[in-house]
C-alpha cells in the first residue's frame, strides 16, 4: 500500500529535505524549483544526510565493507596475508628506488619540497619531513615511475603502491605498529580488489587509479581509527574524487595517477575523520561509482559477497620479477622458455608467434625510443626475451632498450594465426611460438606470471628483487639490508618510525 509520508505530518512541523531531495524536486517541476511550493517553512539540510529518516534498514555499500573491514584484527587475518603484506612493503620499496631517479616523479617531488608545510611524514631516500597527504603522493609516484611494482591479477591494477605509500605515510604520523600498518595494507587490498571486480573487465577508458584510491582510504582510516561510518564517508569521498584516463599509461600521467590516488585516499580519510559527510550510497547509486565507472554493467552485490571466505591479498597479488607492464608478464615467460627450447641464435629466428585471452591482434611494432615505451611494448618484451633468452631488470636500460639484435626481432613478433588449443585460468596467460628458419617451432604456455597468487610468491625472489634495485636510492649497503631486516620483522615492530628513519 502506498504511504503519503506528508500525511501524518503534524501542521507547522519543518519540512527536512536534503540536497537530493531538493534536486529531484527540481527535476520533477521541470527544472524549477519554488521554495513556497515545499511548505510554510524549508529547512535545507544538505549536511544532515546521515539522520535522514528515509534512511534504508540494510546499511549501503560504503558502511557495510567498512564494518567488515574495520573490524578485522591482525589476529583474525591468515598468516600468509600478512608475509604477503611486508613482499608489498618490501617489493614497494625496491620499485621507488629507480623511480626516484625518473624525472616525473623529481619534479613532484621538488614541487612539493619547494612548498613546504607541516612536517608530518618522511620522503622516501630524501628525508623531507612534509605533509603527510603530499608525502603519500611522492612515495607513490616513486614507485609507479619506474613500472616495477604489484599487480591484482584480476584488475590490473598497482595497488600495493598505493597502499604502502598510504600507509606508512598515516602510520608514522599516528605511531602506529607494524602489525597496524600490515592490518591496513591486508584490508586495504581487500577494499581495493573488490570494488575492482565489481566494476568488471571494463572500465569506461579510466586508469586503474580510479580502483587502488579506494585500498589506501580504507587503509588510511584504519589507521587514523576512523568509526565505521567515518570510514564509510571516507570510500564516498574517494569515490566523487578519483579519476584517470586510461590512454595516459603510456606517458608521465600514469605515475601522476597514481600519486593522486594516494592523495586522495589521505585526504578523504582526513576530512571523514573531521566529520565531513556525503551520499551514503555514492558506490551503488543509479548515478554513482558503480554506474559510472562501470559503464552500468556493475556487478554490486559482489562487493560484500562472502567477505572473509578469502582474502584477494592471497589469491590475487602478484609481485613483479621483471620491469614492465605485468600482464605482459606470462607472454615474455613463455618467450624465455621458448627460445631456451630451440638453443638457436637470434638470427636463426623467423618469427615469434604469441597467442592468449587477451590477444588477438597486435599490430606491427616499433622499436621503443625509452623506457616508456618499452615497459609497455609487447614486442620488446619478447623480442628481448628471445634475443638474450632472459629477461630481467636489466632490459628496463638504455642498453638494452637499444639492442640490436631485440630491434631485429622487434618486427617478427605477431599474432599467432592458428593458436593451439590451450585452456587459461587467468585472463593473463600466454602462449608463444618461437619459429626458425628451418622451419622448426618450439612452443611455450604460461598461465600466472611467477612471483604471482596462483604460483606462490616467495621471499628469495622478493628478497632478489630488493637488492637488485634499492641500490639506485643512493643509500649505503648496509642500510639497504638494515630495511629489509626490519621489513621482514615487521610484525614485530613497535613503531612505523623504525622503518622510515632509516630511509630518510
Amino acid at each position: 500500500m502506498a504511504h503519503d509520508r506528508d500525511a501524518d505530518k503534524p501542521a507547522g512541523r519543518t519540512l527536512i529535505l536534503t540536497r537530493r531531495d531538493l534536486l529531484q524536486s527540481a527535476f520533477a517541476a521541470g527544472g524549477v524549483i519554488s521554495i513556497a511550493a515545499a511548505g510554510p517553512v524549508l529547512a535545507f539540510a544538505g549536511e544532515r544526510q546521515q539522520d535522514d529518516r528515509r534512511r534504508t534498514v540494510s546499511p549501503n555499500l560504503a558502511l557495510r565493507l567498512a564494518q567488515f573491514l574495520n573490524r578485522a584484527r591482525f589476529g583474525d587475518l591468515p598468516s600468509k596475508a600478512i608475509e604477503l603484506a611486508k613482499m608489498i612493503i618490501a617489493s614497494t620499496l625496491a620499485s621507488a628506488a629507480p623511480g626516484s631517479l625518473i624525472d616525473s616523479a623529481r619534479i613532484v617531488r621538488e614541487l612539493v619540497k619547494e612548498r613546504g608545510g607541516k612536517p608530518e611524514a618522511t620522503l622516501w631516500f630524501d628525508g623531507a619531513k612534509l605533509p603527510v597527504n603530499e608525502v603519500a603522493r611522492v612515495n607513490a609516484m616513486l614507485s609507479d615511475a619506474a613500472a616495477s611494482d604489484d599487480s591484482d591479477l584480476r584488475n590490473v591494477a598497482h595497488t600495493g603502491t598505493t597502499l604502502a605509500s598510504t600507509s606508512l605515510a598515516i602510520g608514522e604520523i599516528m605511531g602506529a605498529t607494524g602489525q597496524d600498518i600490515l592490518s591496513a595494507i591486508v584490508t586495504g587490498y581487500e577494499a581495493a580488489g573488490r570494488i575492482g571486480e565489481a566494476l568488471g573487465g571494463d572500465r569506461q577508458g579510466f586508469h586503474a587509479s580510479v580502483i587502488v584510491a579506494f585500498g589506501g582510504v580504507v587503509a588510511a582510516a584504519r589507521l587514523l581509527r576512523l568509526t565505521d561510518e567515518q570510514m564509510a564517508h571516507a570510500i564516498g569521498l574517494t569515490a566523487t574524487t578519483i579519476g584517470g584516463l586510461g590512454i595516459g599509461t603510456n606517458s608521465w600521467a600514469r605515475e601522476y595517477h597514481a600519486g593522486n590516488a594516494a592523495l586522495c585516499a589521505v585526504n578523504a580519510a582526513l576530512a571523514a575523520g573531521r566529520g565531513y559527510t556525503v551520499n551514503e550510497d555514492m558506490l551503488e547509486a543509479p548515478r554513482g561509482f558503480l554506474a559510472v565507472f562501470g559503464g552500468g554493467k556493475a556487478d554490486s552485490e559482489s562487493l560484500t559477497r562472502e567477505l572473509g571466505k578469502e582474502w584477494d591479498i592471497v589469491t590475487h597479488m602478484a609481485i613483479k620479477l621483471a620491469p614492465g607492464a605485468h600482464a605482459f608478464h606470462p607472454s615474455v615467460e613463455a618467450a624465455v622458455d621458448a627460445a631456451r627450447q630451440s638453443g638457436v641464435p637470434p638470427e636463426e629466428v623467423a618469427k615469434i608467434l604469441v597467442t592468449g585471452p587477451q590477444i588477438r591482434t597486435i599490430g606491427r611494432g616499433q622499436p621503443p625510443k625509452d623506457l616508456i615505451e618499452a615497459i609497455h611494448s609487447l614486442h620488446y618484451f619478447l623480442a628481448s626475451a628471445v634475443a638474450d633468452k632472459d629477461f630481467s631488470w636489466v632490459h628496463a636500460t638504455p642498453e638494452k632498450i637499444h639492442n640490436p639484435a631485440a630491434t631485429r626481432l622487434i618486427g617478427l613478433v605477431e599474432a599467432d594465426p592458428s593458436p593451439p588449443p590451450v585452456h587459461y585460468d587467468w585472463s593473463w596467460g600466454a602462449t608463444v611460438t618461437i619459429v626458425t628458419r628451418s622451419g622448426a617451432r618450439y612452443t611455450s604456455t604460461v598461465d600466472a606470471p611467477r612471483g604471482s597468487g596462483p604460483r606462490g610468491i616467495e621471499w628469495s625472489d622478493v628478497d632478489a628483487k630488493y637488492r637488485a634495485l634499492l641500490p639506485n636510492s643512493g643509500l649505503p649497503a648496509k642500510r639497504i639490508e638494515e630495511i629489509l631486516n626490519v621489513i621482514h620483522d615487521f610484525d614485530r615492530v613497535k613503531n612505523v618510525s623504525e622503518l622510515t628513519v632509516l630511509l630518510g
